[in-house]
């Protein structure tokens, strides 16, 4: 039975677990030619495996006081649905490096990897731009913000008419021997940064 043409199962809100809201003050980004995803065979929504292609490394940006936001939004369209994603994050810094990285992030294009406030779920941690990439469509600076001190609010979305085909992948990665928990996962992830 296809998962895109009929519904298969119900749901309803946890209890003992309620949903919570935002993503933790970090994200994993990597240009999207340099890991390798691996899908799970009966479900194309989830990513069982990253790998790096050569020497290639992951990329971890940390935040504070939920100073990131991930974003999706379905379109519909003649040929179905697809999804807008965004992340939308906060640099505290003005240096040439810093410059360098988000001129890069708006010609090449990047992954995001961004783990969920709400961990009772098959989707704590989600993978952006699986398809298609995301681009660096927002960089804005207010040298007199205060509450940026002076650093750059940034947004990575997908490029021009190329919106995914698919919600956010839900990344599931599982060790050498056993089964894919959240610990499991961001230690795949961790192994990768550079």
């Amino acid at each position: 039975m296809s998962i895109y043409n009929k519904i298969n199962a119900g749901f309803s809100l946890s209890t003992g677990s309620p949903v919570t809201s935002g993503i933790e003050d970090v994200l994993y980004i990597f240009n999207q030619d340099d890991v390798t995803l691996t899908y799970d065979t009966e479900n194309p929504l989830i990513i069982t495996g990253l790998t790096a292609v050569a020497s290639a490394k992951v990329y971890k940006f940390e935040g504070t006081n939920n100073s990131f936001n991930s974003m999706s939004k379905l379109a519909k369209t003649q040929v179905g649905p697809r999804y807008t994603e965004e992340i939308d994050f906060n640099v505290a810094g003005l240096s040439v490096d810093i410059k360098t990285q988000l001129m890069a992030m708006g010609y090449g294009r990047v992954c995001a990897i961004a783990v969920n406030n709400y961990k009772d779920s098959d989707s704590a941690i989600e993978l952006f731009g699986a398809v298609n990439g995301l681009i660096v469509t927002e960089a804005e600076r207010n040298a007199a913000d205060e509450t940026l001190d002076g650093g750059y609010k940034i947004k990575l979305t997908n490029p021009d008419k190329l919106k995914e085909p698919y919600p956010p992948r839900a990344v599931s990665i599982a060790p050498e021997s056993g089964t894919a928990t959240y610990a499991s996962t961001i230690t795949a992830i961790e192994a990768l940064v550079a």
